[in-house]
């Protein structure tokens, strides 16, 4: 228990800082009218190519012992790659809407 409530104590602005992102966050997305929610969260999605690059490094520099650094860096790949993906099928989807049926 000593050991949470001092990582709490050195860590507490950024913190403080992540709840303040999170409230911004949701600020922010609420007042985004719902047409362009899916463009802004397909344009999201694929910034999720630099966390791909981040965890390919996390795993590049890791040592062969470090099951931790290794698998978390794997989950982040994994995770990524999918969020990638996933707003470029989005993406895809909305723009179908927008053509002429034949």
């Amino acid at each position: 228990m000593n050991q949470v409530l001092n990582f709490i104590t050195s860590n507490q602005e950024i913190i403080y800082t992540v709840i303040l992102m999170i409230f911004v966050g949701i600020e922010i997305i609420e007042k985004v009218p719902s047409v362009l929610h899916t463009p802004l969260m397909s344009g999201a999605n694929a910034i999720h190519g630099v966390v791909i690059i981040g965890a390919i490094i996390v795993m590049g520099k890791a040592e062969q012992d470090n099951y931790l650094a290794l698998a978390l860096g794997f989950i982040a790949v994994l995770l990524g790659t999918l969020n990638v993906v996933g707003g470029f099928v989005v993406t895809d989807r909305m723009l179908e809407m927008f053509k002429k049926k034949k």
